[in-house]
């Protein structure tokens, strides 16, 4: 059983695969000066990215976990998701409030996958 990490940094992969699940590391927004709608869907951006370099997309999702910065934003960060993820293909999920790595930080999400069926 092989696992294969891509970008490897110094503290994290930014992918990790193992036996045709992928596991994305922490995804936050490109631009943490704008407010929690353009956070998010930068953040879902990098997320379809990184789904399609390790071979999958956003129908494959297994789990997500969503962290806001406050639950204030949580109707909000949900009409960005909910026009994101495709219908009849939304993964299990949970979303709870936390502290983020940096204060301006609103939104962070962990995403598991499974890979395409070739």
């Amino acid at each position: 059983m092989t696992i294969e990490r891509q970008q490897i940094g110094q503290r994290m992969s930014r992918i990790v695969k193992h036996n045709g699940t992928i596991y994305l590391c922490g995804q936050v927004c490109k631009d943490a000066t704008k407010g929690i709608t353009e956070q998010t869907v930068t953040m879902l951006d990098k997320v379809d990215e990184l789904l399609l370099e390790a071979g999958s997309s956003r129908e494959h999702m297994l789990s997500a976990t969503i962290y806001l910065n406050t639950m204030a934003d949580f109707a909000a960060m949900n009409a960005v998701w909910d026009a994101w993820v495709p219908e009849g293909h939304a993964p299990a999920r949970a979303c709870v409030e936390a502290a983020m790595a940096r204060p301006e930080l609103l939104v962070e999400i962990s995403v598991i996958a499974i890979e395409r069926e070739a």
